[in-house]
């Protein structure tokens, strides 16, 4: 048995490519297959033996607290933390929240639907003894631009900008960190997580882990409209 981490939901971006959708609700309040999308996260989350969630939010996060509340309805104890008057990227979203999450965690963004196993993830993660793993999946530039060279169980590089013959993977939206990599940073410092990522690629200290599943996202109109079509499907089997 896996002793799973806290996991940090990044929910708090401004979702601009969703608007006028967004313009009123934050985008995990989006409402898929007949009820709000972090709703089917933290059900998720709870399947791969998850207990305490700590949601990153910003835009409009009173919705997000009034819906979720302490995370009771789903089985699960959620906590929030707060960008305060500014975003702070992705980077210093966890870096706030680092008080709430312990020494090490798993990161997903709030506007992803990965479903795979978690338990083979933060073991493979614990037994590379590196101080962070970013999962990814085999695009080969089908669904978004490959950005990860990856062999051997570890990330030879990871750059959204730079494009290399090697890259025939993408990040697939959830990795595992420990504290410490955010720690050094300033409580107050804007940052994306992906420069993280990309300097420990480049030092050789990023491990990887392969996942056979595609990534859904709900970040794009496009996206929205396969998620949506996902989980109809999937309801439509269980009746």
């Amino acid at each position: 048995m896996v002793a799973m981490p806290p996991v940090a939901v990044l929910a708090g971006g401004l979702a601009t490519r969703l608007r006028p959708l967004t313009d009123t609700i934050p985008k995990a309040m989006i409402e898929v297959a007949g009820e709000p999308f972090i709703a089917h996260q933290l059900r998720l989350l709870k399947r791969e033996g998850m207990e305490k969630i700590v949601l990153c939010v910003s835009y409009k996060a009173r919705q997000i607290r009034d819906y979720v509340g302490d995370g009771a309805a789903f089985g699960l104890d959620v906590r929030y933390s707060e960008d305060g008057a500014k975003l702070r990227g992705t980077g210093g979203a966890l870096r706030r929240a680092l008080p709430l999450l312990g020494d090490e965690f798993i990161v997903l963004y709030g506007d992803s639907w990965l479903d795979a196993a978690y338990p083979p993830i933060v073991k493979a993660f614990r037994e590379s003894g590196l101080p962070a793993l970013m999962t990814v999946f085999r695009n080969e530039g089908r669904w978004d631009t490959s950005n990860v060279w990856f062999e051997r169980g570890r990330i030879r590089l990871y750059d959204k900008k730079e494009r290399r013959p090697e890259m025939a993977y993408i990040d697939w939206g959830l990795g595992v960190l420990r504290a410490e990599l955010l720690a050094v940073r300033g409580p107050e410092e804007v940052f994306d997580l992906g420069e993280v990522y990309g300097e420990l690629s480049r030092q050789g200290r990023l491990a990887g882990f392969e996942v056979s599943q595609r990534f859904y996202e709900i970040g794009s109109p496009q996206g929205l409209a396969e998620t949506e079509a996902l989980m109809n499907a999937a309801l439509a089997r269980k009746l």
